[in-house]
């Protein structure tokens, strides 16, 4: 029961944020929305507001915002002053990209309250690991010793104590440390690097600090950067057979799901941060039914001045669903017979 609840809260603030993009800039741009639903299939209640209609539908594993004007054989859609058909390349190119941009923002979000509520990690002044051959180790300072002092001048922050040894190569200093509760002074000439800056040769502790909003969420948006160009990185290199191709699909991410709820609500938030960001990264791909590939033909259409043929258009995107599909059925399959062989194994 706790993975299925926990799975319909995950999925659904992916699907939610995502969809909420593109309802969101349409509304902005003057685009008349018909219906923004959650979920696929038959219907579990309707909204009626305005002229959208709010569905919540039985598969919670999608969502779609229909607009006027995106059906080509919708001869009502396609007369509608306020289509998506009659708005500018630009507007219309807003509108598409605003969902994965929301899975973006969605991922800063909620790694950002990660960091609110457990703190904001950040190196202390104890030391983790001492680099073999340089100053520290020679001069006897060992892994767990805190330092407190530079020649003589406190420091409580690692940044402070690197701002002091850095502006001192080939320079002696005195360390103090805290050791078993006793402080102890070590005298040491620090070395220069390849920048001229001066090292030791330590590896500072990892703590958490309390921070504000605006520091949780520069770093939310600073880690949400690095797991994308992590992601990118992996897929370039499964491209090139440099790793292996794993992908998860549905029933291995509801699996996942399911360990991270128990670990914690906190270790779930940060699960759902990362599939966020695959979701909008995976969504800009140039792929046929793809948020990416109606970007593809809208900037093709800028560049020929004239659309391509609606109807060709929708076949190609139908064509990609239909290949998506296959692919996750594969995908699915081999989740089930992963899943059901670590089960048995000893």
């Amino acid at each position: 029961m706790l993975t299925f609840i926990a799975s319909v809260f995950v999925f659904g603030i992916l699907i939610f944020f995502h969809e909420l993009g593109h309802f969101a800039v349409a509304k902005v741009v003057g685009i008349k929305v018909h219906e923004f639903s959650l979920g696929f299939g038959p219907k579990l209640f309707t909204i009626p507001r305005g002229e959208t209609l709010y569905n919540l539908r039985v598969l919670p594993l999608g969502g779609f915002v229909r607009m006027a004007g995106m059906d080509p054989s919708d001869e009502d859609s396609k007369e509608e002053e306020r289509g998506f058909n009659k708005k500018t390349i630009g507007q219309r190119i807003a509108v598409i990209f605003a969902g994965p941009l929301m899975n973006f923002l969605l991922a800063i979000l909620l790694l950002s309250i990660i960091f609110i509520f457990q703190g904001i990690p950040s190196a202390t002044t104890g030391i983790s690991e001492i680099i073999p051959g340089f100053p520290a180790e020679k001069a006897g300072i060992e892994v767990g010793d805190k330092i407190v002092a530079v020649n003589g001048q406190e420091v409580v922050s690692w940044e402070e104590l690197v701002g002091i040894i850095n502006e001192k190569p080939e320079e002696e200093l005195e360390i103090t440390v805290v050791r078993d509760g006793t402080e102890r002074q070590f005298k040491m000439v620090t070395i220069r690097d390849e920048n001229g800056s001066g090292k030791i040769g330590i590896v500072p502790e990892q703590g958490v600090s309390k921070g504000n909003l605006f520091q949780a969420l520069a770093l939310g948006a600073k880690l949400t950067g690095k797991v994308t160009i992590m992601i990118l990185d992996f897929i370039s290199k499964m491209i090139f057979g440099q790793a292996p191709a794993d992908l998860g699909g549905p029933v291995r991410v509801v699996s996942e799901i399911g360990k991270a709820a128990q670990v914690g609500f906190f270790f779930l938030l940060q699960l759902s941060a990362f599939l966020s960001i695959n979701l909008g990264l995976f969504n800009l791909f140039p792929i046929p039914a793809l948020d990416g590939s109606r970007i593809l033909f809208l900037a093709w259409e800028k560049v020929r001045g004239r659309p391509v043929d609606p109807i060709k258009e929708n076949f190609i995107h139908l064509v990609g669903l239909g290949l998506l599909l296959l692919l996750m059925v594969f995908i699915t399959y081999n989740d089930i017979l992963q899943i059901f062989v670590s089960e048995r194994l000893p």
